[in-house]
């Protein structure tokens, strides 16, 4: 558990003690070498970090991760790198920070793309390929594509759209625990504490239920039936029945990344017509038999590009918040999901969200670790924060709502199809696009979203599209929007940005930007 940060001191959860030293994240060293690709699954929150006490090539605070991983609430005084460089080649593959300062310029390094939001910074080394920044003081200025040996590419918003922090546990000036839970902001930047005291309300830890992995899912489900909030402390929870959160503003909230598995192909967890449920750091485990979807927010039902009705039940000054949540299909064993989330809700934040296919470890493989899509949206006014969605096997992210906002995006495409012809849409169009926004959508942005390929099965495999989204939206809808090609080992390509503009990523251009600075 974390204590809160020492400057300013806070009503609600006064700092006790600060680290002096460092908490680090280095790379791992396997037969091709040294890299952070794989570092999945880490977090910093809630802490001072004095840096102190090192030395030889390491100088600084180490946080060398890539997906899955959050620095929240974090006061670092001294250096601090994204990468790992003391052994090479030291890749990194993104990751997200919020809610937190930084004395001096943070080191990027070899980071492919990062998401930094609602924090102060002093400065930003470098950029790769996609750096998002949102509320951010002392981002550098926007940049993209990027200027050779200049600037960039960097996606600055002077300001975030909306944002919610994550509740956290603390123990008050009477050695007694509670949760705090944050408000939610509106077109804010900077750090919620740098002026004092972080907006919010406490929960006395008395209400909520401290589940154990031994507990059933009718405990839990009885525990909330009853007013409680609910937290799950670290381990694997084997799920036989769906966890139902039916009470608004409940908080649920995971220690050490709880991991709920599901098991005979049940939904592991359902939100219903709720608002100002809040849920963080949990995974999400696909069981070996396929659940229609891992987690359902809200139970309303977009149909056929129909227009929904509003819900009158959400609240836009109150929303649910998933913060650090993720998924994965395979890579501890075979796991099949249909769909991983589907947000059915209006008013939503998703805040640092990873659904991943697994692209490797056990149960890897096309026809084994089965999925279709990573995030379904059918709410509207729907904002996401950060979204991470990787290796689905049809569109990998479907968005239906209106008035929806996506500030940083990555996506990797499926390495594994065998063939075009299994990845062909039933049209006849190639391949899937990573974000896909249904023609029914007349309100939609989108700041800095990236899609990679990377067909490792010895075949041309090609996606028509990065992204696909309705011609009719306002102008300049989707800003700084890309396509890599990664390495120079796969095969095919992804043949245009979106829309069938922006040409194509393939071998001709390995890791190099193919930019759409503004579309339509």
């Amino acid at each position: 558990m974390g204590r809160s940060l020492d400057a300013p001191a806070h009503q609600c959860c006064q700092e006790r003690r600060a680290i002096r030293g460092t908490i680090d994240a280095y790379n791992q060293c396997f037969s091709d070498g040294c890299t952070a690709l794989v570092n999945f699954w880490r977090s910093i929150s809630n802490l001072t970090i004095n840096v102190a006490g090192k030395g030889g090539c390491q100088s600084g605070e180490f946080w060398a991760t890539s997906q899955a991983t959050s620095l929240r609430r974090v006061n670092v005084n001294g250096n601090a790198t994204l990468m790992d460089y003391c052994t090479g080649p030291s890749y990194a593959s993104g990751g997200f920070i919020a809610d937190s300062r930084f004395s001096r310029s943070v080191t990027n390094g070899s980071q492919q793309q990062y998401f930094v939001r609602n924090s102060n910074i002093g400065g930003w080394s470098n950029a790769v390929w996609n750096q998002v920044f949102a509320g951010v003081v002392g981002a550098p200025a926007q940049c993209f594509p990027g200027v050779p040996e200049g600037c960039g590419p960097y996606t600055t918003l002077a300001t975030n759209p909306e944002s919610r922090e994550k509740p956290f546990l603390y123990v008050d000036s009477k050695d007694h625990y509670k949760i705090f839970v944050p408000d939610v902001q509106f077109n804010s930047s900077g750090t919620t504490w740098s002026g004092g005291q972080t907006p919010g309300h406490s929960i006395p830890i008395a209400n909520f239920f401290i589940a154990k992995p031994s507990d059933s899912a009718q405990a839990i489900n009885n525990a909330l039936a009853l007013g409680e909030n609910l937290i799950f402390t670290p381990g694997i929870y084997n799920v036989s029945q769906t966890i139902q959160i039916t009470r608004p503003d409940t908080i649920v909230l995971g220690m050490g990344l709880a991991t709920i598995v599901p098991q005979n192909g049940v939904i592991p967890m359902k939100v219903a017509d709720v608002k100002g449920v809040e849920i963080s750091d949990l995974i999400f485990d696909a069981g070996p038999v396929n659940s229609p979807v891992l987690l359902q927010v809200g139970t309303e039902q977009a149909s056929n590009g129909q227009a929904r009705e509003h819900n009158h039940w959400s609240d836009s000054a109150d929303p649910t918040t998933l913060q650090d949540v993720y998924f994965r299909i395979g890579g501890a064993g075979v796991g099949k999901a249909t769909v991983s989330l589907e947000v059915n809700a209006d008013n939503v934040i998703l805040d640092n969200i990873w659904a991943w296919r697994a692209d490797h470890g056990a149960g890897a493989g096309w026809t084994s670790n089965t999925a279709d899509t990573g995030v379904i949206v059918n709410g509207d006014n729907v904002v996401a924060t950060g979204l991470f969605v990787e290796h689905f096997q049809k569109d990998e992210v479907i968005w239906n709502g209106q008035n929806g906002k996506i500030i940083f995006f990555q996506n990797e495409m499926p390495y594994d199809p065998p063939s075009q012809a299994d990845w062909t849409q039933p049209d006849g169009t190639l391949g899937y696009p990573a974000v896909r926004v249904t023609n029914n959508v007349k309100t939609f942005q989108a700041w800095g979203m990236g899609s990679y390929s990377y067909f490792n099965q010895g075949v041309n495999i090609y996606s028509a599209n990065g992204f696909v989204v309705p011609t009719t939206l306002a102008p300049g809808s989707v800003k700084d929007s890309l396509t890599i090609f990664l390495s120079t080992a796969g095969s095919g390509g992804i043949l245009n940005v979106i829309n069938d503009t922006g040409g194509s990523s393939t071998i001709a251009n390995p890791d190099t930007v193919v930019p759409v600075v503004s579309y339509p």
